[in-house]
């Protein structure tokens, strides 16, 4: 092996040559890197994806009112509540190219672009010197920060998050230039003495950080950790050491602390607003294992995440690829060895450690809901990730039998040349994966709620008519931000929840608000959007109970109904009344009673339902659950025919209208569910019986009625005929 202080490959210096060589292989890897970037990060960002991610779609809700004159140091109102850096980006880019895609989705494109660069200058800085004598070593830096760089740029899931519009892009860009100032204005680059400046400058990236993602609080831990880590083994050297350089670190600090002074104050008077989103993915929800043992699993996920398997949402990453590939994360681990090896005589390669241990913590302390692996949560922790990558490649040759003999200008090609085809050919193969095995699939639509996107598009260039109203039927949720950005129509518009039984009660709440209707244009989906989950026939059925139906207009992924003569003097409901069955379970749950109904008519149960030829029906249910309930139930509507055999089966997780399992119900306040069956059309003809199955959904074990003792109730007798829908 050959000792610390040498260049690894023996290189045949000549100083002058160097001079030119080495800028012009840096000048290389750069425009490659900016080729990668603007290919995988920019190429047709406004319309790729195309749409605008729910949660995500939050901060163009906030960078509006920004741009209304409301400003925040915390955006504590929606979705769970978010940092503001992106929000006032995404501000800055509406008011240039008002609300679009492009807009929304430019700013964290822009900061994960930004990231690949700034991760490429600190990795010169950490290793284009010696870590003892001081001397230049520019291939070692070249190396290593050409490759890390290269593999952030051309990454699968780096690629997914910059192109989906989430704030944590900005993390990896605030933190990367944040220890590239510090390592250059401490004196770490061949300096004598310090950046006053530059530590002030690092201090104040330092405090931005808190502005970016929720994982940069625990960024403060690496700036500790790596500083106290020069101070081992503890004794008077490092009492004389930690006493010359105090007034570097009271520099830094106090910058840092100045510029985050308002999101700390905003947090000291709101500490629930710092908590709240810990509590919503703390470990303690993990009702399968024990705290320890759920963060041990998380930890072999979170290692297996490098180079075995990735994050299988797909809104993250592509088909649950690992965050390296095979070969990278060969590289990777040998340099994670190499770094441990070499812990105490290399502080370049002791801060990379640091780094992914410290800020892959936010996500082995998350509860994933057993997703498995969270690549957004450890966005943080990814630049060290692939500079150790780097690392491994470098150490990889220095291992090398033998010693070669090389030129300045065989070096030049030895390093350059291979970092920047690595850089480009990954940056083909990522391009390809993603441009043509993704965009254009059903998943990529759905992953990208691209349908509200068209829907904001169709609805601002319909002529102007503010005594329009639109519902969109949405079955996900009840809103959509992403929609709220994009749709600036002078018509109100409302995204509303297509299957919850409140529905009639909020679309009549919905009309009663205008002073004056003309006319409702209901949204319906096509049948093929399946991820949307249907629903929106309950929306046209109430309307068509209440108004009268005008025409239709087909577009792309939908059509648009009209409506008008709304009737507001009645009561808007879909049943008139609950009717029997009534059911006590022994589990702590109790179903009140049924209805159950075709369109816009409401059905008796106590004599035979002819279906007719359309062949479907709607249910509703209403439930109460005991005190101190834990468990998650889910009910089976099933049909059996008259000799008992079973014919048709639908499985539901029981929600409330807050996706919220049994378990988190107030068993003070019933909850209402409403389901839209639909039989199967080669289904016999023939009397069916359909029955409710209520059941444990993680344990699959049915709970029993009280006093009958049977899992099965009957809710109704239903006629099918012939001429159901082929």
């Amino acid at each position: 092996m050959v000792p610390d202080g040498h260049s690894s490959l023996n290189f045949a210096r000549s100083p002058g040559k160097d001079r030119i060589l080495v800028p012009l292989v840096a000048v290389g890897i750069v425009i490659a890197l900016t080729a990668v970037v603007v290919m995988m990060r920019l190429y047709r960002l406004s319309d790729i994806p195309p749409g605008i991610i729910n949660d995500e779609g939050a901060n163009g809700v906030d960078a509006l009112l920004v741009l209304q004159g409301e400003h925040h140091v915390f955006f504590a109102e929606k979705a769970s509540g978010r940092e503001p850096l992106a929000i006032y980006a995404t501000a800055l880019a509406t008011l240039l190219l008002g609300p679009s895609l492009l807009a929304f989705h430019l700013p964290p494109a822009l900061a994960s672009a930004g990231a690949v660069m700034a991760v490429f200058w600190l990795g010169l800085l950490l290793f284009g010197r010696d870590e003892q004598s001081g001397r230049p070593r520019p291939w070692r830096g070249l190396t290593v920060a050409g490759i890390g760089a290269g593999l952030m740029a051309a990454s699968i899931s780096q690629t997914f998050l910059a192109r989906g519009g989430f704030r944590a892009n900005f993390l990896p860009l605030i933190l990367a230039l944040t220890l590239a100032l510090l390592w250059r204005s401490w004196g770490q680059t061949g300096r004598r003495n310090p950046s006053w400046w530059g530590l002030a400058l690092a201090g104040a990236c330092a405090g931005l950080l808190l502005y970016t993602y929720i994982p940069a609080r625990f960024a403060p831990f690496l700036f500790l950790l790596f500083g106290l880590s020069f101070l081992i083994p503890f004794g008077d050297a490092a009492k004389a050491k930690a006493k010359a350089e105090w007034p570097k670190a009271c520099v830094f600090v106090a910058a840092a602390a100045l510029v985050a002074a308002p999101i700390l104050t905003y947090f000291v008077l709101h500490p629930e607003d710092f908590l709240f989103r810990s509590r919503e993915i703390s470990l303690s929800l993990d009702s399968h294992r024990t705290w320890l043992g759920a963060f041990l699993n998380n930890v072999a996920d979170y290692l297996f995440i490098f180079g075995v398997v990735g994050d299988p949402n797909e809104n993250y990453n592509f088909a649950g690829k690992p965050l390296l590939n095979p070969w990278e994360a060969l590289f990777f681990w040998a340099g994670v060895g190499m770094s441990l090896w070499r812990w105490r005589r290399q502080p370049p390669n002791r801060l990379l450690l640091i780094w992914l241990g410290v800020m892959l913590l936010p996500a082995m302390l998350s509860y994933n809901r057993g997703h498995g692996p969270n690549s957004l949560r450890i966005i943080g922790a990814t630049p060290a990730a692939y500079l150790l990558a780097g690392v491994g490649v470098w150490e990889s040759a220095r291992l090398l039998k033998g010693r070669i003999a090389f030129t300045d200008a065989t070096a030049a090609a030895a390093v350059g040349l291979p970092v920047t085809c690595l850089i480009l050919v990954q940056g083909i193969l990522v391009y390809r994966t993603y441009f043509f095995e993704w965009v254009g699939t059903p998943n990529y639509y759905a992953s990208a709620d691209s349908e509200i996107a068209a829907a904001a598009h169709v609805l601002n260039n319909q002529p102007s008519d503010s005594q329009a109203v639109y519902l969109i039927p949405y079955h996900p949720s009840n809103g959509h931000y992403g929609f709220e950005y994009l749709y600036q129509g002078e018509a109100p518009a409302h995204v509303i929840h297509s299957t919850m039984t409140h529905l009639p009660q909020t679309i009549e709440a919905i009309l009663k608000s205008n002073e004056e209707v003309s006319s409702v244009k209901v949204v319906d989906w096509n049948d093929e959007l399946e991820w949307i989950g249907g629903g929106e026939e309950f929306t046209v059925a109430l309307l068509e109970k209440y108004g009268t139906f005008l025409g239709s207009k087909q577009h792309t992924f939908f059509q648009v109904h009209t409506f008008s003569d709304i009737a507001l003097d009645l009561r808007w409901t879909f049943y008139e009344n609950l009717e029997p069955p009534s059911v006590s379970y022994d589990g702590g749950i109790a179903l009140l009673g049924i209805a159950l109904g075709q369109g816009d008519a409401q059905l008796s149960t106590l004599q035979p339902i002819n279906l007719g030829p359309e062949r479907t029906l709607w249910i509703a249910m209403r439930w109460q659950t005991a005190p101190g309930l834990e468990t998650e139930f889910a009910v089976s509507l099933r049909l059996h025919n008259s000799e008992g055999g079973g014919d048709y089966q639908r499985d539901i997780v029981l929600l409330n209208p807050n996706y919220s399992r049994t378990s988190n119900w107030n068993p003070d306040q019933p909850v209402d569910t409403l389901y839209h069956v639909e039989i199967p059309p080669d289904l016999e003809p023939g009397q069916y019986e359909l029955r409710l199955i209520v059941y444990d959904y993680e344990t699959l074990k049915p709970t029993v009625e009280l006093g009958v003792w049977k899992a099965e109730a009957v809710l109704a007798l239903l006629q099918v005929e012939k001429g159901g829908q082929q």
